[in-house]
């Protein structure tokens, strides 16, 4: 009896053991947590704060705050509560500690995203896998969820506040430094309000960039509001932060994921969505732009350009009602439908109309098939070198070492800039599994005489570069399946390309977003032949072909 007694207490105490742990929190106030990329497999960092008086049964408002370059997620959480390094201090001094600050009703989270990398690619995804995370973790209000950042993260806030504008309920760029492109996209700032920050003496980040931004969302009807610090330098986020001032104004502001008029515009099917409009067809090469306006009850009024195919979903509208017809007029075209929530239309000889088939079938260009090129080092990848031919264990060695070049993204940049935090694989062609082609974009070194993979595709592969040719580089993205492989055949993509510049990037991956599909050099990579887009439907065009032939380098397949 004694013995039963005993292994009861020893289950009961067990049981106690584990409740207790399972039902440990974490503390309020700023701490560090993490969350598993897929890009690597890695544990990467984010900085949180927890209200003091946090209740998990409660929603939180949610800020997203994105650090600049030279900086971190410790730092950005601390910048964003008004909090600056003391007087003397280094940032690897103050990235420490977390100082007391006074409390706000808030959940803040601040992206290590990779470090000093920008806020596009990985780093963008890495975004993205914190918002998810968090609200994973905690009850958050998705119409109170905002978006700020400084300098490079000044920067990151433009670009994804803009290319998902549904997600944000406000926008706070400081000193922005944005990447090319982001200006095209200042009309998806329609529903949610955007305030400035700069300093009119900034010798890193020109302040009249950010007062062209502010008078150009002005001129288009942007709610946008902006504040100038006279003769401050690369430092306004230290006024723009102080006193929490950033959570007083975003407080003020909450999403509408209904609203009536939408306005929206993307050069890539990546990002084709914005509340209720979806882009399915887009001109290849162009800013695709549409302005939806739902201005009456189960009636819109809508006008597109550069854009051949699209959807519309209603579902919770509250100027939907299912169990009557919707009246659309597109192009000044009145079309009726009939939808559960719904609905696609279609353009055929410039006419609009109601889709009764599926929009893109077989090999074409669409999300996840797209291109260019960066998007293949934009996700989960592995670099893949050669041995089919049966090298030398000296050539083996040096195949494998310029594929482990090329995946190289952690090399040290000095103390600024530090290392970005990526470390993708590199694998032969035989060590490649079947759940790393189902899981993962290929980047694929050698030809199809020397490398398994690309043998494995050279079908489906466009062109192939001959063997024998030592003087050409050539470097292209293709769909297959449902991930990409880029295929760098001959020179790598980075032979003779100069080290200058502001190295966010190292040389190896500092032109990969300027590549269209395709990319072919000769001797150097600054002495080009093409950097062209593929077709529609991932074929050659008629310009490449005669550039590429002329080479006497490449056999076009397709």
């Amino acid at each position: 009896m004694k013995f039963w007694n005993t292994k009861v207490l020893i289950v009961l105490i067990l049981l106690l053991s584990f409740t207790n742990l399972s039902a440990q929190k974490l503390s309020p106030g700023p701490q560090v947590l993490t969350f598993h990329s897929d890009a690597d497999d890695t544990e990467q960092p984010y900085g949180l704060y927890l209200p003091k008086n946090f209740d998990e049964n409660k929603k939180y408002p949610l800020v997203i705050m994105l650090h600049g370059a030279g900086s971190n997620h410790r730092l950005a959480l601390k910048r964003v509560f008004g909090k600056t390094n003391a007087e003397g201090e280094t940032d690897v001094e103050a990235s420490r500690y977390f100082q007391p600050w006074e409390d706000v009703d808030f959940i803040v989270a601040s992206p290590y995203a990779r470090g000093t990398a920008g806020y596009q690619g990985i780093p963008e995804e890495d975004v993205y896998d914190v918002l998810d995370d968090v609200k994973r973790r905690f009850k958050i209000d998705e119409n109170r969820t905002y978006l700020t950042g400084l300098s490079m993260g000044g920067g990151g806030t433009l670009w994804i506040g803009l290319t998902r504008p549904d997600i944000w309920a406000a926008i706070a760029p400081v000193c922005p430094a944005p990447p090319e492109g982001t200006f095209d996209l200042a009309s998806n700032a329609l529903n949610f309000p955007i305030h400035f920050f700069h300093g009119d003496a900034d010798p890193v980040v020109p302040v009249a960039g950010t007062r062209k931004w502010v008078q150009h969302l002005q001129d288009i009807g942007v709610e946008v509001s902006y504040k100038e610090f006279v003769d401050v330098k690369h430092d306004s986020w230290v006024s723009a932060y102080d006193n929490e001032f950033i959570f007083e104004w975003f407080g003020h502001a909450e999403r509408n994921p209904f609203p009536n008029r939408v306005k929206f515009v993307s050069k890539q099917y990546k990002y084709n969505k914005a509340f209720w409009v979806q882009f399915d067809k887009m001109n290849l090469g162009t800013l695709a732009e549409i302005d939806a306006n739902l201005n009456k009850p189960n009636a819109a009024t809508i006008t597109t350009k550069n854009l051949s195919a699209f959807t519309v979903n209603l579902k919770g509208h509250p100027k939907f009602n299912a169990a009557t017809n919707v009246s659309f007029t597109i192009d000044g075209k009145t079309l009726t439908a009939k939808l559960d929530s719904s609905v696609s239309f279609v353009k055929n000889n410039n006419v609009w109309a109601v889709a009764t088939s599926p929009i893109a079938t077989g090999i074409v260009k669409k999300k996840g098939a797209e291109g260019p090129i960066y998007e293949a080092f934009s996700s989960r990848h592995i670099y893949v070198y050669g041995t089919a031919d049966n090298p030398s264990p000296e050539e083996s060695k040096k195949r494998a070492d310029l594929a482990t070049q090329a995946a190289d993204w952690s090399h040290y940049r000095g103390e600024f800039l530090g290392r970005i935090m990526f470390f993708p694989r590199v694998l032969s062609d035989k060590e490649v599994r079947e759940s790393d082609i189902e899981s993962s974009n290929l980047i694929l070194f050698g030809t199809k005489e020397t490398n398994a993979m690309i043998a494995k595709y050279a079908d489906k592969l466009p062109v192939h570069l001959s063997p024998a040719d030592k003087a050409h580089g050539l470097l292209y993205v293709f769909p297959v399946d449902k991930h990409y492989v880029a295929v760098s055949s001959g020179l790598p993509w980075w032979s003779g390309a100069e080290d200058k510049g502001f190295p966010f990037v190292s040389v190896m991956h500092r032109r990969l977003p300027e590549f269209k599909d395709l990319f072919f050099f000769k001797d150097s990579s600054t002495n080009l032949i093409v950097n062209g887009n593929f077709s529609d439907d991932w074929k050659v065009t008629e310009d490449m072909k005669a550039k590429l032939s002329g080479s006497g380098a490449i056999t076009i397949t397709k």
